[in-house]
């Protein structure tokens, strides 16, 4: 949802209106989850309506639920939350109505994971040190507008945009550089060995749309075949 959008649904018990924000979460501890979900129950105005924890479940139930935020961990199996707001954001695009904001929720505190997830359009990055009446302001906070951080945190996002991050910059590589956001997702299943149907599966849609990334991104990266193009990805570590 854009900022200070509200939701206003119908409660099912009563029948009346309701307004507030609606949140989606994702993280592959089922555990992790419930305790989530019993904090925010508690909080007014915030209302969980979905929950998953695998990249596809995430996407498939993010795009049908248009949550207002996606409470977002990091580190997960099939690309992380990376590949959670690269998949929705390619369905539903940046600026529609129904795209939701994303806030990370990780363990982790690491530069390099704090900046490639606000770069691939996270708003906000907070630890699960957070307590429940922190996590639900932090919610409201960037359903509002506002990007949300961790303690430390937003200093390593101020200096990646301002050239001084300490993380690790990948060197420059104008093949890599010219492939599309999706033909990267295809090129990464490809180096992994998935075959056209399996990576149609995981980015929900046609193997006549995979070939096509398949072409270019063989066009583009001047490789002749699928076996040269894995060993071109896997010199850089993509896979």
């Amino acid at each position: 949802m854009t900022p200070q959008q509200t939701s206003n649904s119908m409660d099912a018990t009563t029948g009346a209106p309701t307004s507030g924000y609606t949140v989606y979460l994702v993280d592959d501890h089922a555990v992790f989850r419930s305790g989530v979900r019993a904090e925010l129950a508690d909080e007014p105005g915030l209302r969980v309506v979905g929950e998953a924890g695998t990249v596809p479940e995430a996407i498939a139930g993010i795009v049908s639920t248009a949550p207002d935020v996606v409470l977002l961990d990091v580190h997960m199996p099939a690309g992380g939350g990376v590949a959670v707001l690269r998949g929705v954001l390619d369905r539903l695009g940046t600026d529609a109505a129904s795209t939701p904001v994303f806030l990370a929720l990780s363990v982790s505190d690491a530069a390099e994971d704090v900046i490639a997830t606000i770069r691939a359009g996270a708003r906000g990055y907070v630890t699960k040190t957070i307590d429940g009446a922190e996590l639900a302001d932090a919610v409201r906070r960037v359903a509002e507008g506002d990007a949300v951080f961790s303690p430390r945190l937003a200093g390593f996002v101020l200096d990646s945009f301002t050239g001084k991050s300490s993380a690790p910059e990948p060197p420059l590589d104008p093949e890599l550089d010219s492939l599309t956001r999706r033909e990267l997702e295809v090129l990464r299943l490809l180096a992994r060995g998935y075959t056209y149907r399996e990576i149609a599966e995981e980015l929900f849609i046609s193997i006549k749309t995979v070939e096509t990334h398949a072409s270019n991104v063989l066009r583009k990266t001047q490789q002749s075949n699928r076996n040269a193009l894995t060993r071109w990805a896997a010199t850089r570590h993509i896979g």
